[in-house]
Order: C-alpha cells, then structure tokens, then sequence
C-alpha cells in the first residue's frame, strides 16, 4: 500500500505538469496499464490489458481526414470499472506537439530559403563596380587597432544584462504549447492545418510590389547603417592620421618624411609641362580632367571633392579662364599653396580662403593675353588635408554654346581647343559633368566627349543639381536614362549623380554635405531603384574617381617611364657620334660656365697697367679734339700778324674750351675706351678653349652693361680745374720737353697736310702719273677744279704772306681768268678750292717754320729778346701735349679706382636678370648642340 501510495502521487504530479491538461485526475482513474509499466515488477499483480478502441488508434494528428467527435465507451475491468489509459492519451499528445513543432520548422526553413533566394535575385550585381570602394576598405585593418576597439565593448557582465529574458521566452512557448494541446487531439490538429492555410492565404495577398518595396527599404537602411558605421572608422582614422602626421611635423619621430606620391607625381606633371610647352610634344600620364558647360557645377564638385570653397565664383559668368591643375593629398592641416610661391592658405579660416580665391583669379586675368577671354597657361595649386583622396584634377573652363558681347570672337574655339588638348591623352580621365536642372538636350560638352572617347573606357559621368532635377522633371525615369546613358550616345565607365548645395554661394562644405546625404535619403530615385546607394553623393564620386585616377597611373607610369628611357638612348648616341669630347651641358649649365667666363673677363680689366691706360686714353683724347684745336685755335692764332696777339687769340679759345667742351669730350673718350676695353677682353679669342656659342650671350651682356653704366657726375667738375690749370702753364723747363713738343707738332701738322692732300686730290681728280699708268680720267667738274687750283697756285707764289681769304676783287679776277680760257666757274667753288689751297700752303709753312724752331730753347728761354724767330705756336704744342697727358692720367685713376668696379658690378646685376629669364637664354644661347642638351637634361 505504500508503494501505491507513492506511485499515485508520482503519476499526478506528472499529470499536473503535462500540457494540455485542465485540472488533475483522481488515482483511482488511472489506467490499469500504469501499474503495469511502473510495477511490473511486483509479483502480486498480473492483470491482462485490456482492447483499447480509441479514435487515436484509426488515424494520427498528421492524416487529413474529416474530424469528428468520438466519445469513449466505458470499459469495466474486474475490480475498478472505470479506470482510462492516461500515459497512451498523454504519449499520444506529446508525440503530435513534436511533429507540429518539426513540421513547422521544416517548413519556415524552407519558406525563409526561398525568400532568401528571391531577395538575393533582386540585389544587382555589383562585382563590376568592386574598384569603386577604396583600398582602404580591404586594408581597414592595418590603419584601425581592432584590440583597442576591443577593449572599449562592454564586458561579458554587460552583454548579460543587454540579453533577452528567457524565462519570458518559456512562459510564452507554455502558452504556445497549451494552445496546441487545448481540446481534443483531432481539434488541435484542425487548428494548426487550419491557421497554416489563413497564413498561406494571407501571404498569397501581399503583393509583390509591396514586397520589393519593404526588401528595397530594408537594403536601403541597411546600406545606410554600414555607411555611418565606415563614416565614423574613417573620421577616427583621420583623427588618427592628423595626429601622427602632426608628430612629424614636430619632428618627435626624429625622422625625415619623404615626399609623398601624389605630390611627386604632380611635380613630374609639372616638368613635363613645361617639357611640352618647349618641345611641342605631349606626355601620356593620366590626370582627372574636369569637363562641362559653363554653369554646370564642375566648380563645386571639384570643391566638394577638395572640401574647400577655393575657387572664384560669379553669377552666370564665366570665372574659370585658364586651366587649374589641382593636386590633392594627405597632410595634417587643410591648407592650399601655389606652385611657385611658398605662401600656404589655411582653407578652415574664411579670411585665407577669400585671399586664395582673389590670388587665382588674378593669376587667371594675368594669364589671359589682351583682346582674349581665355588662355591656355595652366595654374598649378596644391592642397592638402587629411582626409582627402589623393589625385590630380584638372578644371577647364566651361564649354559655351555662343559667344557673348564682351568676348573675344575666336572664346569658343579657344576653349574646344583647351580642352581637346587635355582629353585627346588616351590616360585622361574625363570627369563629364551634366547640369541636371537643365534639358540634356542643350548639353554640348557630351557631343564633345564622345568625340574624344567613343567607346566611353575613361570616362566618368557626373547628373548635378538632381534635387532640382527631381523637382522640376515631370517623368523620374527621364533622370534614369540620363544616369544610365541611355537619353544620349555617350558611354562612361561609371555614372553619379550629386547635389552641390542650395545655390548659396556662402553655404560651407559640411552643409552642403549633410544636405545632400539627407536629401538621397529621402530622395524617391534611391526608393524607387533608379538609382544604386552607390551612385550618389560626392564622397562615393571622389573615392571611384581616386582609384580609377590611380589604377590608370599604375598601368601608364611603366609605359611611359619606357618610352622616356628609349628617348634619351637615341639623344645620348646622337650626342656621342656629334659631340665625342665634350661634355653634356644644357642651357642652364652652359649659362653657368659662360658666366664664369665673362666675370673672368671683367677682372682681367682691373689687371691692365696703368702705362697701357694713359696710353691710349692719350691717343684716343687727342684723337678726339685734334680738329678742333687746329682749326679753331691754331689756324686762327696762326693769322694774327705779331705774337701778342697769337697768345692772347689762343689763350681766350682755351679757356672757352676748357670751360664749355674738353671736361666732357675727356669723358666720352673714357667711357668709350673702357667699352673698347671690355669689348676686346669680351670678344678676344682664346685659341682652343674659345667656345663660339657664348659670342652671342657675351655681346649681348656687354651691350646691356655698357648701356646701364654711368660715368661718374663728379668726374667732369674735377677736370675742368685739373686742365684749366694744366694749359695756363707756359713753363717748359728742358730742352727733351721742347723736342717732344715740336715732334707732336709736325706729327700733328703733317697729318692734317695729308689730309688735305688727299681731299685736293679728290677735287681735281688724278694726276698725269695716274692717269697713264693706271688709265684713270678726270670729270668735267675735276677739270674746272683743277684749273681754278692752278690759277690760286699762281696768285700765292706772287704774294706768299696772302691771308686766309679771298677778297672779292681776287675772286673776280680769278673768274675772269678762267673764263678767257674757257672755262665757266663758280664763285663758291673759287672759295672752296682757295680754302684747300691755302690750307696746303699754311701747313708747308707751319712745318717749315716748326724745323727752324729746332734750335729755339735758347731763345725762349730768353723769352725771343733780340731774336727775329718767335716759336709761339711750339708752346701752344708743349701746353696741349700736357693737358693731354694731365687728363689721361686723371681719367686712368677713375677707371681703375671706380668705373671698371662699377662695370664689374654692372655685369653681374645683368648675368643675375638674364639668368633668371629662360627665354632671354634661350634667345641667346642656339644651335643644335644647346638643343640636343637640352632634350637630355629634359
């Protein structure tokens, strides 16, 4: 009894814990059958089961068959009449929730399989666009410290707190299970058959368009949350990056930063620039040209793409008039500088962004050539930042359908030539923007576009303003076939459309930002699929745009590094089979040594003697002022009849002299002597290191010298004393200074007499010796010449004291003369005859008298007292002679003390300027060795 007592209370707790059954059974209701299974081991009871008919036993809780209520007849066994076989009932029950609870699960999983499939259909393949995302994605690992992101998630404690209640899950599968076990087993199988079918009903009402929409929403969100998430890595990246970029500036590191790739990369963009504006060739290495209409928004893209307002703006004007090579890279401030200034703009303070913009558009005005709107000389601006995509972008200006009052006439084919000439480089990438506020069919830069890459393998096609577009266009599919290239024949290798702000010019960068990813979000072209999350914002432009920019570098730079290579192998054979012993020079180089050359020049002036100087400064003065001193003071004094008046006449014209005409005539002469000087160290051949391909540079540095040199404006005030006192003296104090005298008078005098006999000559023609020797005749006015010379021969030899003109009665009488004999003559041509004439007979008498005044000292001495010979004239000689050699001894000590310094200085302020204008070398240094060195060094 014990043992059932303990059976019977194990079995109802068992019961009380089954589901699906309300309330508990009294133990004297147990099936018989329990006693069987749990006691079987007792000896004392051996019972018979009995034949159970139930309604469980003719088909299962999985058959289909129609249900009906069955009741269970009572069964009497011996001593317990009524007693139900309660583990079978619960067994049965238990089995059904299992096969409901797998038949269940089998079919979700393949429900869930299937939708799966579909949704994995509908997403487009994007393994063609796999460039678009940024190395940095794959590479996020070795830029971000996963262990320390680690050690900032919550702990294990934590995330227990953040789990879901699983006792709330129990109570709610208890709740579950006793709505499968209410009732009988036929009705909760009816049930569960039943609510299978409403929901396949149901499902089968959802449409498929409801269905594509909540899939495209979910993508949507989803792609959303992944780009905030690579948003904020990159933004703790940059902040990274910032930091460790600062360190180095600061130098904690201790290390030399080389130059980073990108702005390597623009400085041989730079160079071969400048190669092809000397060379007319073109390199082939990729750069991002920036090609549109006018007012399209390649302005703005290229600063959303640089994250800087920098560029000029104006209302429907044209602001971009000569191209902008922007190249963009890393650094740990946003700052912007020139190519050839070493000023930085710091783009985060307004001030300095106004400044940068100011800066390049008088850059572009300076550019631009008078009578021309637009110019083709490129303005190169670096900026740097972190954060930025690092690339070469290049901005045209905008492509315009007609020329406007105020342009030139020839803007538009100016312009389509500009821009040819960046996209016609097989390595270019375009960057087509398209307004799309605007009808695509009043686009011209398309038509332009497809020209220069048909097949569209290098070109990028930019939809701006589609806010507006969405506005305005009536039909959405228009803006889709324009983002497809299907509305015109252009191809590209990738579309995108972008929104560049609300059209106020002082929105900054971060607002136009965070318009335009608010408006996409909301937008109807994503939530509709026209177009992909990837298309859109100016971020996912400018990191497809940097990859494609550098996987074109990585294909070309070897080519054309290649191509350079074979280029200067065929330069360096034609230098050694022309030029074997010299070396290779370019025109900077040879610059150099030529400048050397004439610097050594310029010192070897310092190194002439003073002797040399006073030598031909003398010569060169006495040169200059002979004419006048023979003609107007000797030739005059000279007539005067005693010699009081010789030496009063003479000293009167000496003192004009000095005071108006010798002082300057002393320094032109030594100003020119030291140009002859210079010249003739300048131009002097050095035998076999003569190298005639600086004569034209030499002369040119001489003549610009000569012509920035002024004598000193002190020189002439001091020589006028110094030669005012030098031709006062009359003192010669030898005998050897009375000789030197009266040799430089005959020279001087015998000079002007073969002057004068030449000029006779050429008046009356050759005499008889050369006209039978050398078979030579006399002109008709030779011949009236030489007879009037003959008739005034005549008249000196009757009176040889004649003074130095004619008297009107002479002229007359010659005339006349001459006219008994035939020939007619003029009375100018009497005069000017007599003047050579006399001239002759003047100086044959001057030297006749300068040989008896020979042995005068003596009587000068004693000042001509008791002496018929007066040597007057000798003095006048002696005192020339000296000035002359007072004056060329002055002038040498200005030279020597400060004109040739100044020279020296003169020439090396001209080699600096010409050494700082290319075209001034190469105007001056030519040929082909210059050319061939230059391409070398190029």
């Amino acid at each position: 009894s014990a043992r059932l007592g303990t059976m019977a209370h194990v079995c109802q707790s068992l019961v009380k814990h089954s589901s699906g059954m309300k309330g508990s059974l009294p133990l004297q209701k147990l099936h018989l059958v329990s006693r069987s299974i749990y006691h079987s081991h007792h000896p004392t009871l051996k019972l018979q089961r009995p034949q159970l008919r139930t309604s469980f036993q003719q088909f299962s809780s999985l058959t289909n068959l129609p249900l009906r209520k069955l009741k269970f007849s009572p069964i009497k066994y011996g001593y317990q009449p009524r007693r139900n076989f309660w583990p079978a009932r619960l067994a049965t029950r238990l089995l059904k929730l299992r096969y409901l609870i797998l038949g269940s699960a089998v079919g979700g999983g393949y429900t869930a399989k299937k939708t799966f499939d579909q949704w994995k259909d509908m997403i487009p393949d994007l393994s063609e666009y796999k460039w678009i995302v940024p190395d940095i994605v794959w590479e996020i690992d070795e830029y971000i410290d996963f262990e320390k992101i680690r050690k900032a998630l919550p702990n294990s404690e934590d995330l227990v707190k953040l789990a879901p209640d699983f006792d709330k899950i129990v109570e709610s599968l208890n709740l579950l299970k006793d709505f499968f076990t209410s009732g009988s087993p036929g009705e909760t199988a009816f049930r569960a058959t039943d609510h299978g079918s409403e929901s396949d009903k149901h499902f089968r009402k959802v449409s498929d368009k409801e269905k594509i929409d909540q899939l495209q929403e979910e993508l949507l969100h989803t792609q959303l949350k992944y780009q905030r998430i690579l948003e904020r890595l990159e933004k703790e990246n940059k902040e990274l990056r910032k930091l460790v970029l600062q360190k180095d500036d600061k130098g904690i590191h201790h290390r030399k930063l080389k130059k980073s790739l990108i702005d390597m990369y623009s400085e041989v963009l730079d160079v071969l620039s400048d190669y092809d504006a000397s060379y007319n060739t073109q390199d082939h290495l990729p750069r991002v040209v920036v090609v549109g209409d006018q007012s399209a928004g390649k302005t703005s893209v290229l600063e959303m793409i640089a994250q800087a307002r920098i560029f000029p703006r104006g209302s429907g004007e044209m602001m971009t008039r000569s191209p902008v090579k922007v190249t963009l890279s890393e650094g740990p401030h946003h700052v912007a500088l020139f190519k050839d200034s070493s000023r930085e703009f710091d783009l985060t303070k307004e001030e300095d962004l106004a400044a940068l913009r100011h800066e390049i558009e008088l850059r572009m005005r300076k550019n631009v050539k008078e009578g021309c709107t637009v110019s083709p000389e490129t303005i190169s601006l670096n900026v740097k930042g972190p954060g930025l995509q690092r690339m070469v972008l290049v901005d045209l200006p905008g492509v315009i359908n007609t020329v406007t009052s105020g342009m030139a006439p020839d803007t538009k084919e100016t312009i389509f030539s500009i821009s040819k000439a960046y996209m016609q480089n097989p390595n270019a990438i375009i960057l087509c923007i398209q307004d799309g506020s605007v009808d695509a069919e009043r686009s011209i830069v398309t038509d332009l576009v497809s020209q220069m890459d048909p097949h569209g393998r290098r070109t990028i096609f930019v939809l701006t303003k589609v806010d507006l577009a969405e506005k305005n266009v009536a039909s959405p599919s228009r803006i889709q076939q324009i983002i497809e290239g299907k509305l015109f024949p252009m191809k590209a290798l990738g579309y995108f459309a972008v929104v560049t702000g609300k059209g106020n010019s002082s929105e900054s960068i971060e607002a136009i930002r965070e318009y335009e990813e608010e408006f996409f979000q909301n937008s109807k072209l994503l939530k509709t699929s026209m177009l992909k999350a990837h298309q859109v914002t100016t971020r996912n432009l400018s990191l497809a745009v940097s990859d494609c920019f550098w996987k074109m570098v990585r294909e070309s730079v070897e080519q054309q590094a290649d191509s350079f290579k074979a280029t200067r192998f065929n330069l360096e054979t034609e230098w050694k089979n022309n030029y074997p012993r010299l070396r290779e020079l370019d025109r900077n180089e040879l610059f150099e040594k030529a400048k050397n050359e004439i610097l050594d020049e310029v010192i070897s002036l310092s190194q002439v003697t003073p002797k040399h100087w006073e030598e031909i400064l003398q010569q060169s003065l006495w040169e200059r002022v002979s004419t006048h001193v023979i003609e107007n003071i000797y030739l005059p004094a000279a007539q005067t009849m005693n010699s009081g008046t010789f030496n009063t006449t003479v000293d009167i014209k000496l003192k004009q002299w000095t005071d108006k005409q010798l002082p300057n005539k002393a320094v032109e002469v030594a100003w020119e002597t030291l140009q002859e000087e210079f010249s003739r160290f300048m131009t002097e051949p050095k035998g076999k290191e003569h190298d005639d391909i600086f004569d034209k540079l030499k002369e040119a540095v001489k003549e610009e010298s000569i012509k920035r040199h002024k004598w000193n404006d002190f020189a002439e005030d001091s020589l006028r004393v110094i030669q005012h006192n030098a031709l006062e003296d009359r003192s010669i104090s030898d005998k050897q200074q009375w000789d030197a005298a009266i040799y430089f008078m005959e020279e001087a005098l015998q000079a002007r007499l073969k002057d004068t006999e030449n000029a006779i000559e050429n008046m009356v023609g050759p005499d008889w010796k050369k006209r039978w020797l050398y078979w030579k005749n006399r002109t008709q006015e030779q011949c009236v010449h030489n007879e009037t010379k003959n008739e005034l021969e005549k008249m000196l030899k009757c009176n040889e004291e004649h003074p130095a003109y004619l008297a009107s009665d002479e002229i007359t009488t010659v005339r006349k003369n001459l006219e008994s004999r035939g020939v007619e003559v003029d009375p100018s041509l009497i005069k000017d005859t007599w003047h050579q004439v006399y001239r002759r007979h003047f100086l044959k008498t001057a030297l006749n008298h300068c040989n008896l005044c020979r042995r005068g000292f003596y009587y000068y001495q004693r000042h001509f007292v008791d002496s018929e010979l007066e040597c007057n004239d000798v003095v006048l000689f002696w005192r020339i002679q000296r000035m002359l050699a007072i004056t060329a001894n002055t002038l040498r000590q200005q030279l020597t003390n400060t004109e040739v310094r100044r020279l020296e200085k003169n020439v090396k302020e001209v080699l600096e300027d010409f050494a700082e204008d290319s075209e001034k070398k190469v105007k001056l240094l030519t040929g082909k060795r210059v050319q061939l060195a230059e391409d070398l060094s190029k």
